[in-house]
């Protein structure tokens, strides 16, 4: 799983100290880890003389540390957040596919429980007419579901899916949203913190992001819509529109205070 070149390990124990999982030590003066490893990396990461490597990975992708280009103007990246807007009028102009790679990476290496790195990530672009169609068919249906349990989100999916009826060009789930990336992963952390780093990667592109709840509580009542998208048996843990905002905000929006305890 993890394999430590003897000749360029000089022994330092920096990897040691640094496992999260505590499978390495030192013996005769190098480095040997332990079965069992989880693969997060972090020995690759902090040894000083790329000794360490995990075969199963793709080891040209990594990247060197370079303190020129690695660090963030903290005010500059507060103000980004802060101008952060969900977005709910789009262009017709799709996100170009290298600016889309580039949003999937930020959620590939966002961390996971225990490095599972097990997200799905489900792009709809060119099947996203289908996939509408598919949606709003299982619309009347589900409202019936819900009418005992939940009669408000029967309400509202009610009327919408009229909404859309009368008018299909006014969608009231997709906004004109040229793309939507769904995110199945057994543990919702692990894809919800996935969804932050791309919505982020997104923003730097020039794109949006909608999260849409109404969307996701649909698939995830919807087996047919599941099997659509190859995730029946997978938890939906997020579902993002996204594509360039047709809109353009001149300031931030007011928030309450925040809500601290120091202690």
């Amino acid at each position: 799983m993890i394999v430590i070149d003897r000749e360029k390990c000089i022994g330092c124990g920096l990897c040691v100290k640094d496992c999260p999982a505590g499978k390495i030590k030192i013996e005769e003066k190098k480095a040997v880890y332990a079965p069992e490893c989880i693969q997060c990396g972090h020995c690759v990461a902090v040894c000083p003389r790329k000794a360490v490597s995990i075969p199963e990975y793709d080891m040209d992708d990594i990247e060197t540390f370079d303190e020129n280009t690695f660090t963030v103007n903290p005010e500059q990246f507060l103000r980004a957040v802060k101008f952060r807007r969900s977005i709910r009028n789009y262009k017709e102009q799709p996100l170009e596919r290298e600016k889309m790679e580039r949003i999937l990476q930020a959620g590939r290496y966002t961390p996971t429980a225990k490095n599972r790195q097990e997200c799905r990530f489900i792009v709809l672009q060119n099947e996203l007419g289908e996939f509408k169609e598919k949606l709003w068919e299982t619309v009347p249906e589900l409202t019936e579901q819900m009418k005992k349990e939940l009669p408000h989100y029967a309400m509202l999916f009610k009327f919408m899916y009229r909404k859309w009826k009368n008018d299909p060009s006014d969608d009231p789930l997709f906004f004109n949203a040229p793309a939507c990336i769904l995110i199945a992963s057994e543990n919702p952390l692990d894809g919800g913190l996935a969804a932050a780093n791309m919505e982020n990667m997104a923003v730097a592109e020039g794109a949006g992001v909608l999260y849409s709840g109404y969307i996701q509580r649909i698939i995830s009542a919807s087996l047919k819509l599941r099997e659509w998208l190859g995730i029946p048996e997978r938890s939906l843990s997020c579902c993002m529109l996204i594509g360039y905002p047709a809109v353009t905000y001149k300031r931030t929006a007011p928030r309450k205070k925040a809500d601290i305890v120091w202690r």
